[in-house]
């Protein structure tokens, strides 16, 4: 690539923080090779590019997690090289990780008070500024709540309002968005301008093209550990930064499109599935499931999967899809109703029994449900099919890794080998590799698909729908839930809404009717 511009974007400014040389390895894995860039009071710098590429690690470097290997660091002018992130806190460098660090059995409030003073604590008075703070990002938190009944969607606006109350200097937030309602992410996109109007540079990790041309005065693009790309001006310049994070200068794969409703809309197109949508994969009677609290959070939901189509599940966040899909996973027990998997009740089927009955299930939380980090890339790949590679009672671990080897490169699943430890992988690659096990069930009737794209890159979302919509072209039932409305639009063959639990109505994807979906979404036409 063409020579880059110098990192600085702050002209006459002093950076906050200042990087040049940086370098990391993980044996012989090069996760950051010469990173240079520098964060200015002000800014609010966007850092791109693909699963795998760096970006967290960066994040981790700065914070303090990781040590770089090479390069300086400078805050201020000043030397920079924490040992740990209580080191980069003392500085005024916070961070919201993409995977959650809550104490599970503590209320919120206890959560969001950890480690904020030393003696005697007043809670009224911190409960009182955590209120404020979370008036100012539009948020809405029950502080008395155990975090281990949360939502995953409520557990991230967690920690970014524990990240929020330090008042940092510089913020990192590794995919915050993610999980976040579209009115929580202008909340928090406000918040993040209102900072940085205080002189704060804030970093923000993201995918979201939106977000980009919404918020980024600079971006920074990475690819295999490098910068590839940066701008000053982002939102005039998204086309070639989406060029930059999805296209390789030794790839021989022909070109495509870079706008990621293009590049699904192709996915869509190609499929050649065209038998009428009359066998029934999942049946759900009357469904409905409570939470830990006795709160009906599904209420007498009747749905209906044919072999062969996809049909989204859309909805603000919180409002029974992850209820829904744990009932469906085994995960949650059904307090009414029942659901059926090609004829079979599976009411009260344990995971286990789910998969034996030809169900894939891609967990809304990978990281906690979906697989197993300790263990290696190899054994959580075949977790499925570990009876194909067992022989005399032990495992024949070089036909597993051949198999895994394949895998890895049919979903683009990124990492030194397969004997790589699967908690090491970046969540994007977990992310493909939970969704290549699941797509690999022999036989597979139905597939659950929670958040499938949740965390991807705009290259691994296509990828992931490809993958998706091939299965639907076998025959395959899907039942797809997503936040994101645009995904499924372009995706899905038949959309269902869901709010406070009862679905409020079902229809085509068609542009036509997305003000029909959003009014449903926002509860018009419920019963009072």
């Amino acid at each position: 690539m063409s020579t880059l511009p110098s990192p600085s974007a702050g002209g006459d400014v002093e950076p906050i923080l200042s990087l040049s040389g940086i370098g990391k390895r993980f044996g012989a894995f090069v996760a950051l090779d010469d990173v240079s860039l520098d964060l200015a009071p002000g800014d609010v710098h966007c850092l791109l590019g693909e699963n795998g590429a760096g970006k967290s690690t960066l994040c981790n470097v700065i914070f303090g997690v990781h040590q770089p290997d090479s390069g300086a660091m400078k805050v201020n002018g000043a030397p920079y090289r924490p040992r740990n992130p209580r080191e980069a806190l003392a500085r005024g460098i916070a961070m919201v990780h993409q995977h959650f660090s809550l104490v599970d059995d503590a209320s919120v409030l206890d959560n969001l008070l950890l480690g904020r003073a030393r003696g005697w604590l007043n809670r009224q008075r911190e409960a009182g500024r955590v209120r404020d703070v979370l008036t100012s990002v539009g948020l809405e938190l029950p502080l008395d709540a155990k975090v281990a009944d949360l939502s995953v969607g409520e557990r991230q606006r967690v920690e970014i309002v524990k990240c929020l109350l330090r008042d940092p200097r510089l913020l990192l937030l590794d995919e915050p968005t993610a999980v976040l309602l579209p009115a929580e992410i202008d909340a928090l996109l406000d918040t993040c301008e209102r900072v940085a109007r205080r002189g704060c540079a804030v970093v923000l990790v993201t995918h979201k093209l939106r977000e980009i041309s919404r918020i980024a005065t600079q971006a920074t693009v990475l690819q295999s550990g490098r910068v590839v790309a940066r701008s000053a001006s982002p939102a005039r310049e998204i086309d070639r930064l989406v060029h930059a994070m999805i296209h390789r200068e030794d790839s021989d794969a022909p070109d495509a499109p870079d706008d990621l409703a293009a590049r699904l809309s192709l996915v869509r197109a190609s499929s050649p599935y065209s038998r009428p949508l009359q066998d029934e994969v999942l049946q759900i009677d009357a469904l409905s499931a409570t939470d830990a609290d006795g709160v009906k959070r599904l209420s007498d939901c009747t749905l209906v999967v044919n072999r062969g189509e996809i049909v989204g599940i859309a909805g603000v966040e919180g409002n029974g899809q992850s209820e829904l899909g744990a009932v469906l996973a085994g995960m949650l027990g059904a307090s009414a109703g029942r659901f059926f998997i090609a004829g079979r009740d599976m009411t009260q089927a344990s995971p286990r029994e789910l998969t034996a009955a030809g169900v894939g299930i891609v967990p809304e939380d990978r990281h906690a449900v979906g697989c197993v980090t300790g263990m290696s890339l190899a054994d959580n790949l075949l977790l499925n099919h570990l009876d194909r590679y067992t022989k005399g009672g032990f495992l024949k671990r070089r036909a597993m890794r051949a198999a895994a080897l394949e895998l890895m490169q049919r979903f683009d699943v990124r990492a030194s080998g397969p004997d790589a430890l699967f908690g090491g992988l970046s969540g994007g690659n977990q992310q493909k590799a939970v969704l290549a096990r699941e797509l690999t069930l022999d036989p597979l009737l139905f597939l659950l698909a929670a958040q499938p794209t949740r965390g991807l890159d705009v290259g691994a979302v296509a990828a992931v729908y490809s993958h998706i919509r091939a299965a639907r072209d076998r025959g395959v039932g899907v039942l797809l839930i997503s936040s994101e409305l645009d995904e499924l639009m372009s995706v899905a063959d038949r959309i269902v809404v869901l709010y406070r639990g009862r679905i409020m109505g079902a229809c085509a994807p068609d542009a036509s009717n997305r003000g029909r979906i959003g009014a449903w979404m926002a509860g018009a036409g419920e019963e009072a």
